[in-house]
Formats: C-alpha cells, structure tokens, sequence
C-alpha cells in the first residue's frame, strides 16, 4: 500500500515565491523595460549602466525562476507538494515583487519610475494597485491552503 507523504510546506511556500519574483521581473523587464523601453532598473546614469541594470535584473530573474522551478520538481518528486500552498505562494512572489518595486524602487530610492514624460500618479496607483491585488488574492489562497491543510 502506498502510503500518502506529508507536504513539505516550507520549501512550497519557498519555491512558490521565488518562482512569483522571478516571473513578476521578467514580466517587468520584458514588456517595460525592452519592448516599451519606458525605463531601466537604473536611470541615473548612462545609457550603458542603465543596460547593465536591466542584464543583472534578468539574471537575478532567471535565477529566481529556475530556483523555483527546481525546487517544484523536487517537491514532486519526493511526492511532497501541497498545490494549492505552492500557487498561494506563487500571487504572494508575483504581487510581493511589483509592490517592492512600486514603493521601494520607483518611490523610496527612487532608482526609476514606471515611466517618464507622463503625468506619474495614474501609472504609479496601477503599478501599485496591481501588486496589493496579486499579493491579496495570494494572501486569501494561502488563508484557504492552511484551512484545507488543518481540515486534512
């Protein structure tokens, strides 16, 4: 008889974020930075440094995504993935990640905007609006993955 493995909660909770940051910064380097071009990671400097910041946001990016995917697979694997966690984890990575950037980057340091030449506030309350949604409907899936967990 197969007996049934109990989720390792952690390391999906873990893999989820990092897979969410990683995902949520491609997304934002891709369609903003590279197709749209309305800024670089950093914008107070050349054109070069501005470039160089873009490239190591990528691979900081791609190093979240693999790591959460790894991750995933290993939690599979050993047959100790709790879905519903893991995708609670994920809204929390995507919408952790845009409401970091929105407050911390565009608005504390300062280091970019969402776009420049335009009236900031309607692009500043999306970007920001956008990432409290993400990381509140995770926040309610992860209320909901710990009632299923505690009802067995």
């Amino acid at each position: 008889m197969h007996e049934k493995k109990t989720p390792d909660i952690r390391s999906n909770i873990i893999s989820g974020i990092f897979f969410g940051i990683g995902l949520m910064a491609l997304i934002d380097e891709i369609i903003f930075h590279q197709i749209l071009q309305w800024h670089h990671f950093y914008d107070h400097s050349t054109p070069f440094i501005g470039i160089l910041s873009d490239g190591l946001l990528n691979a900081f990016a791609l190093f979240a995504v693999v790591l959460g995917l790894f991750m995933f697979a290993d939690l599979n694997r050993r047959e100790r993935r709790h879905a519903s966690t893991w995708v609670a984890s994920f809204f929390i990575g995507l919408g952790g990640f845009q409401l970091f950037d929105g407050i911390v980057n565009h608005k504390l340091l300062q280091i970019h905007q969402v776009r420049y030449g335009v009236e900031i506030l309607p692009y500043d309350l999306a970007w920001n609006i956008t990432g409290a949604l993400l990381l509140s409907i995770g926040i309610v899936l992860m209320i909901r993955a710990r009632k299923q967990r505690q009802a067995g």
